[in-house]
């Protein structure tokens, strides 16, 4: 019984990370690193995480920057965002990548909500 109970116990453990995962990823309004988890870059045949690759910093609350430590790298980093579903557009100036995150709209708010429900 106490084995059942451990392995119940884990499990519940494993699906609660799993969720707050989940959870940090979704786009409010602010700029939050956690929305490029789940985005891979082909570096050299390999998927990379872009955390892996670049520095990522919050210069302002609803800008999130990317500066790659290797500058051919850039238009990769922009490609997988571009083809990802954050549905945030970047802005490439040619050392960085700005992500802008628009204000949240009414309509935004009610798809939040269907998301974590």
């Amino acid at each position: 019984m106490n084995e059942l109970l451990k392995n119940t116990e884990e499990k519940m453990n494993k699906t609660v990370a799993v969720l707050e995962r989940d959870y940090k990823s979704i786009r409010a309004g602010r700029a939050n690193a956690s929305v490029l988890d789940r985005i891979t870059v082909d570096y050299y045949g390999a998927p990379t995480p872009i955390q892996q690759m670049a520095a990522v910093s919050v210069p302002e609350p609803r800008v999130l920057m990317i500066s790659p430590w290797d500058a051919s790298t850039l238009r990769d980093i922009e490609k997988a965002i571009l083809v990802s579903d954050i549905g945030i557009n970047p802005q490439n100036d040619g050392k960085v990548i700005r992500l802008s995150f628009p204000p949240l709209t009414e309509e935004r708010r009610k798809e939040i909500v269907k998301d974590v429900k």
